[in-house]
């Protein structure tokens, strides 16, 4: 994937808690922004398109990712953005270690559906890792934001409100996508942690339940895209919890194709990797086995 040396004091922002603190709220004021444009189109009304992969796509996908697009090159000037709908198109940024990963409308199958368990996403990546992000619910005029080091927060019609993961009791709750419960989760959570209660729920919204202390683990053995998870795992580092690729080491980014092979998300403690309990993977294109 394209890359590029340097850092990003020459772009005119930097790299410390004060400028990355003020930068997350610009972040969580660009991502309601593009949230009431996803509105707007519901209103509207909307046409569905697919793209290569069979993936629904929409004007409501379109208009948010043009919004962030142009507010993270004013909030962080010279830092690369890897956008969902612009890397379908083609476009993709030369990048060093630093960089943004969007997905302006994660839950687009949701969104079609005229459910409301879809998000907005924006996650900054630094050396692999998340360093902060931003999750917004227009729909449910809900915010979860990150600064990993310094704190998690909710803000929704109660007011702006610091979260925090759970201690792990006797009973476990796992939260699960709706579409991708699959019978290898079922066994993976049978042999990890027992009997435990679940609660379903779309999009990125399954990491923003643990880190609000709502649940206790998710485990994901299908693939997802980095953009997917970028921001809801900056949330829930931030919140005292964890996310571990396959191999039960932590998650990291800057991966062939943008693409997760897995994941596990905790609310902090450690669970038994889901290497072994996941299906082979082809890949599809130049995507090599567990990736």
């Amino acid at each position: 994937m394209p890359r590029r040396s340097g850092s990003t004091a020459a772009s005119g922002w930097r790299r410390d808690k004060l400028d990355e603190r003020r930068l997350l709220d610009q972040i969580a004021e660009t991502a309601r922004e593009a949230g009431e444009a996803i509105l707007e189109v519901v209103r509207n009304g909307f046409d569905v398109e697919h793209k290569s992969d069979s993936s629904p796509v929409t004007e409501a996908d379109r208009a948010a990712e043009l919004i962030i697009l142009g507010a993270l090159a004013r909030a962080a000037p010279g830092v690369p953005v890897i956008a969902e709908e612009e890397v379908a198109a083609g476009r993709i940024p030369t990048h060093g270690d630093t960089y943004f990963l969007v997905d302006p409308l994660d839950g687009t199958k949701e969104f079609v559906r005229g459910g409301d368990d879809y998000t907005v996403n924006i996650g900054l990546i630094h050396n692999g890792a998340p360093s902060l992000g931003v999750v917004f619910s227009p729909a449910r005029a809900t915010l979860h934001a990150g600064l990993v080091g310094d704190g998690a927060w909710i803000e929704d019609v109660g007011g702006r409100r610091e979260i925090r993961t759970r201690e792990r009791g006797a009973t476990l709750v796992a939260v699960a996508s709706k579409s991708h419960f699959t019978q290898d989760t079922a066994d993976y959570l049978e042999a990890a942690v027992g009997v435990c209660a679940h609660v379903g729920i779309g999009s990125s919204l399954k990491f923003c339940i643990v880190a609000e202390g709502q649940a206790d683990i998710y485990p994901r053995l299908s693939p997802t895209s980095e953009w997917d998870t970028a921001a809801g795992h900056a949330v829930l580092l931030a919140a005292g919890g964890r996310v571990d690729g396959p191999d039960g080491q932590p998650l990291r980014y800057g991966k062939r194709a943008f693409l997760n092979r897995g994941f596990l998300a905790t609310a902090g403690w450690e669970a038994p990797p889901i290497g072994p309990f996941l299906q082979d993977f082809a890949g599809g294109g130049d995507l090599p086995q567990g990736v």
